[in-house]
């Protein structure tokens, strides 16, 4: 299959919000080259301090979101969507297209991920590399194929973070937009009874599976195509949703009712610019706000549902 590739290079003061509109177009294939902080990422994520020449090189005013788009979706349609949101918003860009096939595209992303750390429970590894476990963490091995979800962006992150002090051997987990499936498994690694992901992209379902199945944990997971929670059924411990702020806002109508008694929400995938926004729909749906941890300009949200009076 032939995937066309559009690169959008923006001032790194912008690539989150531009990111945030770049991952409307698709719920799938996103990377993002940004070397502003290339020294500091370089000692926290892969605890090394001799670099590249090429990487040192690289451009750290501007930033490169690439975005896949296979054939069979509408290539044309969202680069003018991308056109006319980035203009919008005001954000100077520059706009490349290309048609890249499958081996190329795989190359491509796998140069940029590689194993990191979350929390003190938890550490991510690309199925092709090794992770020395010093540390006896649960370790989760990806291979995130052209879904979303390897965990190193900061709003995976943020969810695996609050996941680790969240999940027990009692929990049942809802991940909504499931992705790379990375949310379930990791829920199921830390110790989850059950733990079942829905997302709208078959491809991302098909590679869910695969590293539920690549993480012993395939008996404990289920995978399956659709929007939202319109075919599940049920109630959760925990549901995840790290989509973008339209679409949390709009499972706030609903999810209330896949909720088991003191069940948590737990949303990501907000921008700065749009966290007021959902937190005022959050509590306007009935949600507590238990917590809001941000990195790089992300937020999640941990909420509940409050109580009514009968």
């Amino acid at each position: 299959m032939d995937w066309n590739e559009i690169n959008i290079k923006v001032p790194v003061l912008n690539v989150d919000e531009a990111a945030a509109i770049a991952n409307m177009t698709v719920p799938y294939g996103i990377y993002i080259e940004d070397y502003s902080n290339l020294e500091k990422d370089a000692e926290e994520i892969a605890h090394i301090d001799l670099i590249d020449e090429e990487l040192v090189n690289k451009d750290r005013e501007n930033a490169i979101i690439h975005i896949y788009i296979s054939n069979g979706d509408n290539a044309a349609e969202a680069l003018s969507y991308l056109k006319e949101r980035l203009t919008a918003a005001g954000i100077r860009y520059e706009v490349n297209k290309n048609t890249v096939d499958d081996e190329d595209w795989n190359e491509n992303w796998k140069k940029y991920f590689k194993a990191f750390e979350v929390g003190s429970r938890l550490a991510v590894c690309p199925s092709w590399e090794s992770y020395e476990n010093t540390q006896n963490r649960k370790v989760i091995s990806l291979d995130p194929g052209a879904a979303f979800g390897t965990g190193a962006h900061a709003t995976t992150y943020l969810c695996l973070s609050i996941l680790e002090d969240l999940v027990t051997d009692e929990t049942t987990l809802l991940d909504i937009g499931t992705g790379s499936g990375i949310l379930a498994v990791a829920a199921c690694l830390l110790g989850a009874k059950k733990a079942i992901g829905v997302d709208i992209d078959a491809l991302a379902v098909d590679t869910a599976k695969g590293n539920a199945e690549r993480n012993g944990v395939s008996g404990d997971t289920e995978f399956f195509v659709g929007d939202l929670a319109d075919k599940v059924s049920g109630k959760y411990d925990i549901i995840c949703a790290n989509i973008v702020a339209d679409v949390v806002m709009r499972l706030f109508d609903d999810v209330g009712n896949y909720m088991s008694d003191g069940g948590y929400l737990l949303v990501s995938g907000i921008i700065d610019i749009r966290a007021k926004e959902v937190e005022e729909s959050a509590k306007k749906h009935g949600f507590k706000i238990i917590k809001a941890p941000t990195r790089e300009e992300w937020h999640a949200y941990l909420l509940i549902k409050e109580k009514t009076d009968a």
